[in-house]
């Protein structure tokens, strides 16, 4: 999209205002409003952007073991240049538009600790092999009747859902709250972003949103602004949404699977599909398969990227425990699923709602283009995972972390700098923990020790 196509799409829209923002490691949308004027010079050769927010975690404390930036480099600006096919008109700020940017340095390289440039990269080795990725994310998140205020004054205890019970697929919920369906539903028409499913899950308050599949940066574009937008619209109707991974020991928790594909770019067939196939899947789909498994541990910290991301990979809880797969198998880590010509697909489900979209995609076509380009062979595949002995997934952030800072893989697929700062990140977020003194001690030891 060129800057006068903007300008007519501005005068279309009545556009007064600007807003721009990017994604940190993540996965929280960073952004800031600018005027129109500042908007055609950043539009030509960008603007400054402070490279602290890949210099803090989600609670903006500054990392102490980060190279990239930090007191030692005095914390500059970085580049931030506006994608333009990224344009949406905000529907709840209907004269304001919204843009993506890309981070830079300063000698115009990308900035490799930016989570888009990252997974630009892995799109840019999978089109060099002559393959164009598509992709799908779906979520699941819980609605409470609360605010950031109320949760703070509860310590985010007690907390009212949204609805009571456990009542997956029901058309009664649903149908009463569906003022806040309807609003998330055409807010995301409004953007560009089209949602396939939408339905309650198993548990009190408890939504799943399937979003239609697209090339593989669209797809993490829509899944990123997709959960800040629905953030936004819960607060707007009196609520708070959260994609934690497990917020609850007695409830099932949020995924975040990625559906996934390679298409041939100029007619877009699929190439996962072959007719004659075992289950009609390609050999390119098994090599693809048989990548995303041996790498699984390797790359787990991306796509399991908190603290609480471990207490959702338990038996029983529809998430997986080990490397395996099956066919439409959902108590397996990979779910290959046979769906004709246009839909046969594989479903990695493993990273939680709580995954940088960016991040664990980037991850998955790694992987799985490490498959192809190894000629690796896919196993027998799995029926009860949860059975299963085989290799065991990482139990803890920790030890996800020393993973991937140690894997040859992650440093040629994602870049050196991006592995140690990704890593470093990790270690800081398992290291604020261990500082914790959690709800389980007190209960456990304080009267009785």
């Amino acid at each position: 999209m060129t800057i006068d196509q903007i300008k007519e799409l501005f005068a279309t829209h009545h556009i007064q205002k600007i807003k721009i923002g990017g994604f940190d490691v993540d996965g929280v949308l960073r952004g800031k409003y600018i005027s129109l004027e500042k908007f055609n010079s950043a539009a030509n050769a960008g603007l400054g952007f402070c490279d602290v927010i890949f210099g803090w975690d989600s609670s903006d404390a500054l990392y102490d073991n980060v190279r990239m930036t930090g007191w030692h480099t005095g914390y500059p600006d970085g580049v931030a240049r506006i994608d333009l096919a990224t344009f949406r008109v905000l529907p709840w700020e209907p004269d304001t538009a919204f843009f993506l940017v890309d981070f830079f340095n300063k000698d115009g390289t990308s900035l490799a600790v930016s989570p888009r440039q990252v997974l630009r990269r892995v799109v840019e080795r999978a089109e060099s092999m002559g393959y164009t990725p598509n992709a799908a994310i779906e979520y699941e998140y819980f609605f409470f009747c609360e605010d950031p205020k109320s949760l703070r004054e509860k310590t985010y205890r007690n907390l009212v859902p949204l609805s009571p019970g456990m009542f997956g697929y029901s058309f009664l919920r649903a149908s009463v709250n569906s003022d806040l369906a309807h609003a998330i539903l055409n807010c995301m028409k409004a953007m560009e972003i089209e949602i396939e499913g939408f339905h309650t899950e198993t548990g009190p308050g408890v939504y799943e949103t399937a979003i239609r599949y697209s090339d593989a940066l669209a797809a993490a574009d829509n899944a990123a602004l997709f959960k800040a937008v629905v953030k936004i619209l819960a607060q707007k109707h009196g609520l708070v949404a959260t994609f934690m991974a497990k917020w609850n020991s007695e409830l099932p928790g949020c995924s975040g699977h990625i559906h996934q594909s390679l298409a041939e770019p100029k007619s877009g067939r699929n190439l996962f599909h072959s007719a004659d196939g075992v289950n009609e899947m390609s050999g390119l789909m098994r090599h693809f398969m048989a990548g995303q498994l041996a790498l699984m541990r390797e790359f787990s910290a991306l796509f399991l990227p908190t603290i609480n991301s471990y207490k959702r990979t338990v038996p029983g809880t529809w998430a997986p425990t080990n490397v395996t797969w099956g066919i439409d198998n959902r108590t397996t880590a990979l779910r290959a699923i046979p769906g004709g010509a246009k839909a046969t697909r594989v479903e990695n489900r493993l990273p939680g709602a709580d995954s940088n979209p960016f991040l664990a995609l980037a991850a998955s076509l790694a992987a799985g283009l490490y498959g192809i380009e190894n000629k690796l062979e896919l196993g027998e595949p799995t029926v009860n995972a949860y059975k299963s002995k085989s290799t065991p997934l990482p139990r803890t952030l920790e030890k996800a972390a020393a993973l991937l800072r140690s894997s040859e893989a992650a440093r040629e697929y994602f870049g050196a700098e991006f592995v140690e700062h990704y890593a470093a990140t990790r270690q800081w977020e398992a290291r604020e923990f261990r500082r914790a003194v959690t709800d389980w001690e007190l209960a456990r030891y304080f009267e009785i020790i």
